[in-house]
Formats: structure tokens, C-alpha cells, sequence
């Protein structure tokens, strides 16, 4: 059986591959780097806890996006924080931190650190 090829894709339309190297976050098709990223974002239900779902089309089962697409993805993510979860340090809240309480020294004791 010989493998299959590619379906073309019409012009201004990317599959995810070049989709991601348009993006900025590949640096040729074969990198895989981003593609996972692209594509959950574009199959996220509405609704969805991390935002609403990609701008994207499908043909002929194929996930593509158009010049368009990109650039309201690309859009969307532009000044995006860096850092995701939640930051680090106490994990109390609601509670203040309360320091030590020293006992008060003895008389006895302050007479013999005054001499």
C-alpha cells in the first residue's frame, strides 16, 4: 500500500504545520514545537474553563486556518503572561502570620545580665 499523500490545501489557507511557523512558534514544519498547543486550542468546547476555542475551518477532515484566523489568533495571545499557574509562595490565605511571642524575662534574671 503506498503512502498517502498530502491533500492540497487552497491558497491563504495552512494546515496546522505551517500554520505554526506563520505564528512565530516553529522554526520550519518540521519542528514540532506549538502544534499541540494550536490544536487544542482550536478544539476547546464552548464554554471551556481556558477560553474560547481558536478561530479555524475544517476541510475534508483536515484542521486549517486562514490568513485571518492567524491573526486573530496571533491576536489574542499577543501580550499573553508568561508564566502560567499559580504563583509561587504561601499557600495560606486568609490567615496572617503571627511571629513568636517571647516570654518576659524574670527580675532575677535582668539583674544578672545588668551586672
Amino acid at each position: 500500500m503506498s503512502p498517502r499523500k498530502p491533500t492540497p490545501t487552497p491558497q491563504g489557507y495552512y494546515r496546522v504545520e505551517k500554520a505554526v511557523v506563520i505564528l512565530g512558534l516553529a522554526e520550519d514544519e518540521n519542528d514540532t514545537t506549538g502544534r499541540r498547543w494550536l490544536r487544542d486550542g482550536a478544539n476547546r468546547k464552548p464554554g471551556d474553563k481556558r477560553g474560547r476555542a481558536f478561530p479555524h475551518s475544517r476541510l475534508n477532515g483536515q484542521l486549517v486556518f486562514s490568513d485571518a484566523d492567524l491573526a486573530e489568533i496571533y491576536a489574542m495571545h499577543r501580550n499573553a503572561p508568561t508564566r502560567r499557574g499559580r504563583p509561587r509562595g504561601s499557600r495560606v490565605v486568609g490567615r496572617s502570620v503571627v511571629a513568636p511571642q517571647t516570654e518576659p524575662e524574670s527580675p532575677a534574671r535582668q539583674l544578672q545580665t545588668a551586672a
